[in-house]
Protein backbone atom coordinates (compact mmCIF):
# COMPACT_ATOMS: atom_id res chain seq x y z
CA UNK A 1 0.00 0.00 0.00
CA UNK A 2 2.83 2.34 0.93
CA UNK A 3 4.63 1.82 -2.39
CA UNK A 4 1.42 2.41 -4.35
CA UNK A 5 0.72 5.62 -2.42
CA UNK A 6 4.30 6.81 -2.97
CA UNK A 7 4.06 6.11 -6.71
CA UNK A 8 0.76 7.99 -6.89
CA UNK A 9 2.17 11.02 -5.08
CA UNK A 10 5.25 11.03 -7.32
CA UNK A 11 3.07 10.82 -10.42
CA UNK A 12 0.85 13.66 -9.18
CA UNK A 13 3.93 15.80 -8.51
CA UNK A 14 5.23 15.14 -12.03
CA UNK A 15 1.79 15.96 -13.43
CA UNK A 16 1.70 19.31 -11.68
CA UNK A 17 5.25 20.16 -12.75
CA UNK A 18 4.69 19.28 -16.39
CA UNK A 19 1.27 20.89 -16.58
CA UNK A 20 2.79 24.10 -15.22
CA UNK A 21 5.55 23.86 -17.81
CA UNK A 22 3.01 23.28 -20.57
CA UNK A 23 1.06 26.40 -19.68
CA UNK A 24 4.09 28.69 -19.51
CA UNK A 25 4.47 30.57 -22.81
CA UNK A 26 7.84 31.64 -24.19
CA UNK A 27 8.38 34.76 -26.21
CA UNK A 28 10.87 36.23 -28.61
CA UNK A 29 12.66 39.50 -27.97
CA UNK A 30 15.18 41.62 -29.79
CA UNK A 31 16.02 44.83 -31.61
CA UNK A 32 18.09 46.02 -34.56
CA UNK A 33 21.70 46.85 -33.70
CA UNK A 34 23.13 47.45 -37.20
CA UNK A 35 21.84 49.95 -38.06
CA UNK A 36 21.13 50.84 -34.44
CA UNK A 37 17.45 51.21 -33.53
CA UNK A 38 16.26 54.24 -31.58
CA UNK A 39 15.36 52.19 -28.54
CA UNK A 40 18.74 50.39 -28.59
CA UNK A 41 20.64 53.67 -28.94
CA UNK A 42 18.86 55.25 -25.98
CA UNK A 43 19.32 52.14 -23.86
CA UNK A 44 23.03 52.18 -24.70
CA UNK A 45 23.25 55.82 -23.59
CA UNK A 46 21.69 54.85 -20.25
CA UNK A 47 17.99 55.19 -19.37
CA UNK A 48 18.77 57.10 -16.17
CA UNK A 49 21.05 59.70 -17.78
CA UNK A 50 20.87 59.68 -21.60
CA UNK A 51 23.39 61.85 -23.39
CA UNK A 52 21.68 62.94 -26.61
CA UNK A 53 18.89 65.51 -26.72
CA UNK A 54 16.61 63.08 -28.57
CA UNK A 55 17.05 60.28 -26.05
CA UNK A 56 16.55 62.72 -23.16
CA UNK A 57 13.26 63.76 -24.74
CA UNK A 58 12.25 60.14 -25.36
CA UNK A 59 12.92 59.15 -21.74
CA UNK A 60 11.00 62.22 -20.55
CA UNK A 61 8.03 61.12 -22.68
CA UNK A 62 8.12 57.37 -21.96
CA UNK A 63 9.97 57.00 -18.65
CA UNK A 64 13.02 54.84 -18.05
CA UNK A 65 11.27 51.44 -17.98
CA UNK A 66 10.55 51.53 -21.71
CA UNK A 67 14.29 51.64 -22.36
CA UNK A 68 15.20 48.95 -19.87
CA UNK A 69 12.66 46.95 -21.91
CA UNK A 70 14.45 47.93 -25.13
CA UNK A 71 14.02 44.48 -26.69
CA UNK A 72 10.23 44.27 -26.47
CA UNK A 73 8.65 46.74 -28.91
CA UNK A 74 6.03 44.27 -30.06
CA UNK A 75 2.45 43.41 -30.88
CA UNK A 76 1.50 40.02 -29.44
CA UNK A 77 -1.35 39.39 -31.88
CA UNK A 78 0.04 41.01 -35.06
CA UNK A 79 -0.29 38.01 -37.39
CA UNK A 80 1.04 40.04 -40.30
CA UNK A 81 -1.53 42.85 -39.96
CA UNK A 82 1.04 45.51 -39.26
CA UNK A 83 -0.51 48.40 -41.14
CA UNK A 84 -3.99 47.66 -39.84
CA UNK A 85 -2.80 47.60 -36.23
CA UNK A 86 -0.27 50.43 -36.16
CA UNK A 87 -1.57 53.93 -36.91
CA UNK A 88 0.40 56.61 -38.75
CA UNK A 89 2.65 58.54 -36.41
CA UNK A 90 3.16 55.53 -34.13
CA UNK A 91 5.27 53.19 -36.24
CA UNK A 92 8.35 53.34 -34.01
CA UNK A 93 6.38 52.46 -30.87
CA UNK A 94 4.24 49.90 -32.75
CA UNK A 95 1.24 51.69 -31.27
CA UNK A 96 2.38 50.82 -27.72
CA UNK A 97 1.89 53.86 -25.50
CA UNK A 98 4.66 52.54 -23.28
CA UNK A 99 7.15 53.41 -26.06
CA UNK A 100 5.57 56.69 -27.18
CA UNK A 101 8.89 58.54 -26.85
CA UNK A 102 10.22 56.63 -29.86
CA UNK A 103 7.66 58.37 -32.09
CA UNK A 104 8.96 61.88 -31.41
CA UNK A 105 9.45 63.63 -34.75
CA UNK A 106 12.88 65.23 -34.71
CA UNK A 107 15.97 65.39 -36.90
CA UNK A 108 18.53 64.81 -34.16
CA UNK A 109 18.02 61.15 -33.26
CA UNK A 110 21.35 59.32 -32.92
CA UNK A 111 21.99 57.84 -36.35
CA UNK A 112 24.10 55.15 -38.00
CA UNK A 113 26.24 55.89 -41.07
CA UNK A 114 24.82 54.04 -44.07
CA UNK A 115 25.93 53.48 -47.65
CA UNK A 116 24.00 52.27 -50.63
CA UNK A 117 24.77 48.76 -51.82
CA UNK A 118 25.50 45.53 -49.98
CA UNK A 119 25.21 45.68 -46.20
CA UNK A 120 25.35 43.15 -43.37
CA UNK A 121 22.50 43.69 -40.93
CA UNK A 122 22.54 42.58 -37.31
CA UNK A 123 19.55 42.12 -35.05
CA UNK A 124 20.14 41.24 -31.39
CA UNK A 125 17.95 38.23 -30.59
CA UNK A 126 17.73 37.93 -26.82
CA UNK A 127 15.24 35.07 -27.25
CA UNK A 128 15.70 33.43 -30.68
CA UNK A 129 12.67 32.13 -32.59
CA UNK A 130 11.77 31.28 -36.14
CA UNK A 131 10.38 34.02 -38.32
CA UNK A 132 10.91 36.46 -41.16
CA UNK A 133 12.46 39.92 -41.28
CA UNK A 134 11.44 42.66 -43.70
CA UNK A 135 13.31 45.97 -43.95
CA UNK A 136 11.91 49.16 -45.47
CA UNK A 137 13.61 52.50 -46.09
CA UNK A 138 11.99 55.91 -46.27
CA UNK A 139 11.26 57.53 -49.62
CA UNK A 140 13.25 60.36 -51.12
CA UNK A 141 12.11 63.61 -49.55
CA UNK A 142 11.56 62.03 -46.11
CA UNK A 143 11.20 64.72 -43.45
CA UNK A 144 12.29 63.48 -39.99
CA UNK A 145 10.71 66.52 -38.34
CA UNK A 146 7.25 65.13 -39.16
CA UNK A 147 5.60 62.05 -37.60
CA UNK A 148 6.49 58.89 -39.51
CA UNK A 149 3.65 57.53 -41.66
CA UNK A 150 3.32 54.30 -43.58
CA UNK A 151 3.30 56.32 -46.79
CA UNK A 152 6.77 57.65 -45.92
CA UNK A 153 8.20 54.16 -46.48
CA UNK A 154 9.00 52.66 -49.87
CA UNK A 155 6.20 50.31 -50.91
CA UNK A 156 8.39 47.20 -51.00
CA UNK A 157 10.99 45.94 -48.54
CA UNK A 158 14.54 46.21 -49.85
CA UNK A 159 15.60 43.20 -47.79
CA UNK A 160 13.71 40.10 -46.62
CA UNK A 161 14.98 36.94 -44.96
CA UNK A 162 13.51 33.93 -43.19
CA UNK A 163 15.31 32.23 -40.30
CA UNK A 164 18.68 33.96 -40.74
CA UNK A 165 21.74 32.49 -39.08
CA UNK A 166 22.82 33.62 -35.63
CA UNK A 167 26.29 34.76 -34.58
CA UNK A 168 27.09 35.64 -30.96
CA UNK A 169 23.43 36.23 -30.16
CA UNK A 170 22.74 38.29 -33.30
CA UNK A 171 20.64 37.44 -36.31
CA UNK A 172 22.91 38.21 -39.26
CA UNK A 173 21.71 38.67 -42.84
CA UNK A 174 22.59 40.49 -46.04
CA UNK A 175 20.67 43.12 -47.95
CA UNK A 176 21.21 45.61 -50.75
CA UNK A 177 20.45 49.15 -49.63
CA UNK A 178 18.91 51.44 -52.27
CA UNK A 179 20.69 54.59 -53.37
CA UNK A 180 19.77 57.41 -50.99
CA UNK A 181 21.29 60.61 -49.66
CA UNK A 182 21.03 62.48 -46.39
CA UNK A 183 19.00 61.42 -43.36
CA UNK A 184 16.60 58.48 -43.69
CA UNK A 185 15.01 55.80 -41.55
CA UNK A 186 15.06 52.01 -41.88
CA UNK A 187 11.98 50.27 -40.49
CA UNK A 188 12.15 46.60 -39.60
CA UNK A 189 9.35 44.10 -39.06
CA UNK A 190 10.17 40.75 -37.46
CA UNK A 191 7.14 38.49 -37.80
CA UNK A 192 7.45 35.21 -35.96
CA UNK A 193 6.29 32.10 -37.82
CA UNK A 194 5.62 30.08 -34.66
CA UNK A 195 3.35 32.76 -33.18
CA UNK A 196 1.33 35.83 -34.28
CA UNK A 197 3.76 38.03 -32.32
CA UNK A 198 5.80 40.62 -34.24
CA UNK A 199 8.54 43.08 -33.32
CA UNK A 200 9.30 46.49 -34.82
CA UNK A 201 12.25 48.90 -34.92
CA UNK A 202 13.10 52.34 -36.28
CA UNK A 203 16.76 52.91 -37.15
CA UNK A 204 17.87 56.41 -38.08
CA UNK A 205 20.55 56.39 -40.76
CA UNK A 206 22.59 58.97 -42.67
CA UNK A 207 23.81 58.52 -46.24
CA UNK A 208 26.82 60.76 -46.78
CA UNK A 209 27.18 63.81 -44.54
CA UNK A 210 24.46 64.69 -42.02
CA UNK A 211 23.54 68.35 -42.37
CA UNK A 212 21.61 68.18 -39.10
CA UNK A 213 18.65 69.93 -40.69
CA UNK A 214 20.30 73.32 -40.32
CA UNK A 215 21.52 72.55 -36.80
CA UNK A 216 24.46 70.65 -35.37
CA UNK A 217 24.76 67.11 -36.78
CA UNK A 218 23.13 64.42 -34.65
CA UNK A 219 25.37 62.06 -32.68
CA UNK A 220 26.35 58.67 -34.04
CA UNK A 221 24.24 55.86 -32.60
CA UNK A 222 25.88 53.07 -30.62
CA UNK A 223 24.43 49.63 -29.89
CA UNK A 224 24.39 48.35 -26.31
CA UNK A 225 27.30 46.10 -25.43
CA UNK A 226 26.78 42.59 -24.11
CA UNK A 227 27.87 43.88 -20.71
CA UNK A 228 25.25 46.63 -20.78
CA UNK A 229 22.58 44.14 -21.79
CA UNK A 230 23.53 41.81 -18.95
CA UNK A 231 23.75 44.64 -16.41
CA UNK A 232 20.29 45.93 -17.34
CA UNK A 233 18.46 42.63 -17.00
CA UNK A 234 17.71 43.24 -13.32
CA UNK A 235 15.86 46.45 -14.24
CA UNK A 236 13.98 44.89 -17.16
CA UNK A 237 10.37 43.80 -16.72
CA UNK A 238 10.77 41.19 -19.45
CA UNK A 239 13.06 38.19 -19.35
CA UNK A 240 15.56 37.93 -22.18
CA UNK A 241 15.09 34.21 -22.56
CA UNK A 242 11.32 34.29 -22.28
CA UNK A 243 8.92 36.66 -20.60
CA UNK A 244 8.66 37.92 -17.06
CA UNK A 245 5.77 38.55 -14.70
CA UNK A 246 3.32 36.68 -16.93
CA UNK A 247 2.83 39.85 -18.99
CA UNK A 248 2.92 38.60 -22.55
CA UNK A 249 2.07 41.99 -24.05
CA UNK A 250 5.08 43.75 -22.44
CA UNK A 251 2.87 46.17 -20.59
CA UNK A 252 0.86 47.27 -23.61
CA UNK A 253 -2.87 46.88 -24.01
CA UNK A 254 -4.24 44.44 -26.60
CA UNK A 255 -3.65 46.26 -29.86
CA UNK A 256 -6.76 47.27 -31.77
CA UNK A 257 -6.88 47.90 -35.50
CA UNK A 258 -5.77 51.37 -36.51
CA UNK A 259 -8.36 53.58 -38.23
CA UNK A 260 -8.13 53.37 -42.00
CA UNK A 261 -6.70 56.44 -43.74
CA UNK A 262 -9.32 58.39 -45.64
CA UNK A 263 -9.97 56.83 -49.04
CA UNK A 264 -7.31 54.14 -48.57
CA UNK A 265 -8.37 50.52 -47.99
CA UNK A 266 -6.43 48.20 -45.72
CA UNK A 267 -3.77 46.16 -47.47
CA UNK A 268 -4.25 42.45 -47.83
CA UNK A 269 -1.79 40.12 -46.17
CA UNK A 270 0.54 38.78 -48.83
CA UNK A 271 3.37 36.32 -48.87
CA UNK A 272 4.75 37.54 -52.19
CA UNK A 273 7.91 39.59 -52.58
CA UNK A 274 5.92 42.67 -53.57
CA UNK A 275 4.08 42.88 -50.26
CA UNK A 276 3.85 46.44 -48.98
CA UNK A 277 4.81 47.60 -45.50
CA UNK A 278 1.34 46.95 -44.19
CA UNK A 279 1.24 43.40 -45.48
CA UNK A 280 2.54 40.23 -43.91
CA UNK A 281 5.97 38.86 -44.50
CA UNK A 282 6.67 35.49 -46.04
CA UNK A 283 5.70 33.74 -42.81
CA UNK A 284 2.65 35.77 -41.85
CA UNK A 285 0.11 34.15 -44.15
CA UNK A 286 0.10 31.21 -41.75
CA UNK A 287 1.51 32.75 -38.54
CA UNK A 288 1.26 29.57 -36.46
CA UNK A 289 3.01 27.31 -38.98
CA UNK A 290 6.74 26.88 -38.21
CA UNK A 291 8.95 28.02 -41.05
CA UNK A 292 11.75 25.75 -42.30
CA UNK A 293 15.11 26.31 -40.66
CA UNK A 294 17.72 28.09 -42.70
CA UNK A 295 20.32 25.80 -44.20
CA UNK A 296 23.22 27.82 -42.84
CA UNK A 297 21.69 28.50 -39.45
CA UNK A 298 24.20 27.97 -36.69
CA UNK A 299 21.55 27.69 -33.99
CA UNK A 300 18.32 25.75 -33.70
CA UNK A 301 15.43 28.16 -33.26
CA UNK A 302 12.62 27.36 -30.85
CA UNK A 303 9.06 26.72 -31.95
CA UNK A 304 7.29 28.05 -28.88
CA UNK A 305 4.10 30.05 -29.08
CA UNK A 306 3.58 33.79 -28.68
CA UNK A 307 0.52 33.96 -26.47
CA UNK A 308 -0.45 30.32 -26.53
CA UNK A 309 1.10 27.30 -24.86
CA UNK A 310 3.76 25.25 -26.57
CA UNK A 311 1.88 22.58 -28.60
CA UNK A 312 4.09 19.59 -27.92
CA UNK A 313 4.36 20.45 -24.23
CA UNK A 314 0.60 20.81 -24.01
CA UNK A 315 0.09 17.41 -25.60
CA UNK A 316 2.72 15.83 -23.39
CA UNK A 317 1.24 17.47 -20.31
CA UNK A 318 -2.22 16.19 -21.18
CA UNK A 319 -0.85 12.69 -21.61
CA UNK A 320 0.87 12.80 -18.24
CA UNK A 321 -2.26 14.21 -16.62
CA UNK A 322 -4.28 11.33 -18.02
CA UNK A 323 -1.70 8.80 -16.86
CA UNK A 324 -1.52 10.34 -13.40
CA UNK A 325 -5.29 10.39 -13.06
CA UNK A 326 -5.44 6.73 -14.05
CA UNK A 327 -2.84 5.77 -11.44
CA UNK A 328 -4.58 7.71 -8.69
CA UNK A 329 -8.03 6.39 -9.64
CA UNK A 330 -6.74 2.82 -9.82
CA UNK A 331 -5.10 3.09 -6.41
CA UNK A 332 -8.24 4.45 -4.79
CA UNK A 333 -10.38 1.78 -6.48
CA UNK A 334 -8.15 -1.02 -5.15
CA UNK A 335 -8.34 0.39 -1.63
CA UNK A 336 -12.16 0.53 -1.77
CA UNK A 337 -12.36 -3.06 -3.03
CA UNK A 338 -10.43 -4.32 -0.01
CA UNK A 339 -12.63 -2.65 2.59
Amino acid sequence: MTSRRTAAVATATAVLALSGLASAPAFAHGSMTDPVSRVSACYAEGPEAPKSAACKAAVAASGTQAFYDWNAVNIANAAGKHRELIPDGKLCSAGNDKYRGLDLARADWPASPMSSGAHTFRYKGTAPHRGSFALYVTKDGYDPSKPLKWSDLEAKPFATVTDPRMESGDYVFQGTVPKKSGRHLIYSVWQRSDSPEAFYTCSDVVFGKDSGGGTAPAPTASAPSDEQIEDGQDESSVEHGGHGDGDHTTGAEQTAAAPEPSGQPAQETSSGPSAGPGAGDASSAAPNAPAPAAADSGEVLAETGGDATTPYLAVGGAAVLALGAAVLFGSARRRRSRV
